[in-house]
């Protein structure tokens, strides 16, 4: 199967096909599924450093994408690491390029990282399924949509113990300072207009998880309105104007020169500023349209077995989302997370200014790391 399979897949073109099997084509059972994850992100995060745990996670997404020459290959973004499905074609230049990131992350933010390497024919040989779609989310940015349980086996592989070392990366680390050329955090936080900015994890359990997540796709088309509740509203969207915003690209990238950067990128942000303020077109960006290109390439939400989404809205909302998401965990059809801040957060990884590129969300705080927390015990009190 050739390393372009997953480009060349059919678009969809709406997002609740997650839950229709015409939308999916199984995975080459050659290819390989890559699972990252920051080993203690939960300390981390309540220790406030959220934004470093979202960067590295983020920059599992770079360093494999960068290996693999920009290869368009399907990905998740979870907040504290990352899923990705290569081909064999990249997978010895993805490891390493992770084995630098591991090295990277300890030594210049204090940040363990796991990085497992799961066979699909190992998935399929334990009679799990992965099948991929691919979501045109913008002109620019197409989502991997995955279905199946073979993505959540995998990752109970890589992080039980009984199984974590038949499954760890043991490649030797890439010979590269940067391997993250994209990767950027240049971006204040987006205050929610409504007061509160929720990060939600879903996942169905049971006999009919489609019917599942139908009526939780429903619930949320009802509660929140579609174009309100995106997390990236564009009258509160602003570069930073802050040098200490730019912390975890500066001390990932660039160690040795941090002050120099800092500054170099504090004027980018000034002058950037200026020109989506008055709309001006550059040689290689129209900045009048840029932040509307931005917001419509974010991925605010997503699916791989487990619903995650950001979402912008007020207590009342939330409160009628809970009501409903309870309900189902009472009647043993779901399991489900939340945590709820007041802005999202953004890191970027942009290759063209108008072109390829793909802004990672969470809430403030931590979004999806604290809200795995209730959900994993949720999840656990089903299985018991």
């Amino acid at each position: 199967m050739p390393a372009d399979f997953y480009a060349r897949l059919p678009p969809v073109s709406r997002f609740d096909r997650l839950v229709d099997d015409a939308a999916y084509t199984p995975v080459p059972p050659d290819w390989t599924v890559v699972l990252t994850d920051v080993v203690g992100s939960t300390e981390a995060v309540q220790a406030g450093r959220y934004r470093d745990v979202n960067y590295v996670g983020a920059a599992s997404i770079s360093a494999v994408l960068n290996a693999a020459d920009r290869a368009d290959l399907p990905f998740v973004f979870g907040g504290d690491g990352a899923t990705l499905v290569v081909p064999p074609e990249h997978l010895a230049a993805a490891l390493a390029s992770l084995a630098a990131l591991q090295d990277h992350a300890s030594v210049r933010l204090g940040l363990p990282l796991r990085v497992g390497a799961v066979p699909l024919a190992a998935v399929r040989a334990a009679g799990h399924q992965v099948a991929v779609a691919r979501y045109q989310a913008s002109e620019t940015y197409a989502q991997a949509l995955f279905r199946g349980t073979g993505l959540g086996w995998a990752e109970r592989q890589v992080k039980d113990p009984a199984t974590a070392d038949r499954y760890a990366s043991d490649a030797v680390p890439a010979d590269a300072d940067d391997p993250y050329a994209g990767l950027e955090c240049r971006w204040q936080d987006v205050a929610s207009p409504r007061g509160e900015t929720v990060s939600l994890l879903v996942e169905a359990v049971g006999e009919d998880r489609d019917a599942t997540y139908r009526a939780v796709l429903v619930a949320l088309g009802e509660i929140y309105d579609d174009e309100t509740a995106h997390p990236v509203a564009l009258d509160r969207l602003r570069l930073s104007a802050s040098p200490a915003k730019f912390g975890p690209e500066v001390r990932l990238r660039h160690p040795d020169r941090r002050l120099r950067k800092r500054t170099e990128l504090w004027a980018r942000n000034l002058l950037g500023r200026f020109l989506i303020r008055f709309g001006i077109e550059t040689a290689e960006t129209d900045w009048e349209r840029y932040p509307s290109l931005f917001r419509a390439a974010t991925d605010y939400r997503k699916f791989d077995g487990v619903l995650r989404m950001v979402l912008a809205g007020g207590p009342e909302e939330r409160a009628r989302l809970e009501a409903v998401l309870e309900d189902l965990y009472q009647a043993g059809r779901l399991a489900y997370g939340l945590h709820v801040s007041d802005r999202a957060v953004l890191t970027c990884l942009v290759y063209e200014r108008m072109g390829q590129q793909v802004h990672f969300v969470d809430g403030a705080g931590g979004g999806y790391t604290n809200a795995a927390v209730g959900f994993k015990e949720r999840l656990k009190a089903l299985a018991g």
